[in-house]
């Protein structure tokens, strides 16, 4: 078990208020810092800093934090695996975004499970920043996303390379007839994702890389469901930008159509991630690589 000395220094990187930490941790504020300055003594060096009566963690701060985190996420692992060994019945939690597991996984976790029967599984939906803090609080074992993520801090595994598209309806009438380029659409109604959506942090990139931004398009409607916007898109609401896996049946039964656009080609990769340096990580790459089998 971590120290409990290493759980009121992660309490203070959470808070970053010896106070409030000492609140949550039902200890006094003296014992809280006593606590800090063994950790300092213990790794020779300084973990935390005040600047302008404000506290400031410091690199070794972060390097601590990041360690003692992976240690923490792995005991909590270690305790459902040990729960899984007297039961007979691995859980293993996933983590995956709303396109992911609606359009490009399905059939690849029914596989799985059928090859593991003996296993419980638990899948978590949630856009990739909320994904990204349920993995760093070791509440997923794994996550399957779209977004960017800083790749540094995770162990990551590629599961696809999906064509990313332009997508309207077959019988929508443009304002800007023929329209060529990406600046051509800004009087269009465009249909997005909420903020911290893995699609639509590809799109402001896009945009970004052209001078552009989300708020140059006159009118705008923000989903958090990938299936109302393909609703609406059938309902010639707008235009939206997505994985062109969400939309195949529409385009192949020609209700919806890709946008051509001379300055607009894109892919981009769905990649499992999981916490960087854990001890489980021989047993996550097997986990990808059969979930991965015959996409």
């Amino acid at each position: 078990m971590l120290d409990f000395r290493t759980n009121t220094f992660l309490t203070v990187c959470e808070t970053m208020n010896f106070t409030e930490a000492a609140k949550r941790l039902n200890i006094t504020q003296p014992a809280v810092s006593q606590h800090i300055r063994f950790l300092e003594n213990e790794y020779n060096t300084q973990l935390f800093l005040y600047h302008n009566k404000q506290l400031y963690i410091t690199q070794t701060g972060k390097v601590l934090k990041k360690r003692l985190m992976t240690m923490k996420n792995d005991q909590l692992s270690i305790f459902e695996e040990m729960k899984s060994v007297s039961g007979d019945i691995e859980l293993l939690s996933i983590g995956v975004t709303m396109t992911i597991g609606e359009y490009a996984v399905v059939d690849r976790i029914a596989d799985f499970m059928n090859h593991h029967p003996d296993m419980n599984l638990h899948i978590h939906f949630g856009n990739t920043s909320q994904l990204l803090s349920l993995l760093d609080e070791g509440k997923i074992n794994l996550a399957l996303v779209e977004g960017n993520y800083p790749k540094d801090r995770y162990g990551h595994m590629n599961y696809s390379t999906e064509d990313y598209i332009g997508v309207c309806k077959v019988s929508h009438t443009f304002l800007k007839k023929n329209p060529k380029t990406m600046n051509d659409l800004k009087n269009e109604r465009l249909i997005v994702r909420e903020s911290g959506s893995g699609t639509r942090n590809i799109l402001e990139e896009l945009l970004l890389a052209r001078g552009m931004e989300i708020s140059d398009f006159e009118r705008c409607i923000e989903v958090e469901n990938m299936h109302t916007i393909i609703g609406l898109l059938k309902r010639d609401c707008g235009i939206s930008f997505m994985y062109k896996i969400a939309v195949a049946d529409e385009l192949e039964s020609g209700v919806l159509k890709e946008i051509k656009l001379s300055d607009f080609k894109m892919q981009h990769d769905f990649d499992f991630i999981w916490e960087k340096d854990s001890i489980y990580t021989d047993k996550y790459i097997k986990i990808c690589k059969e979930l991965s089998i015959s996409k």
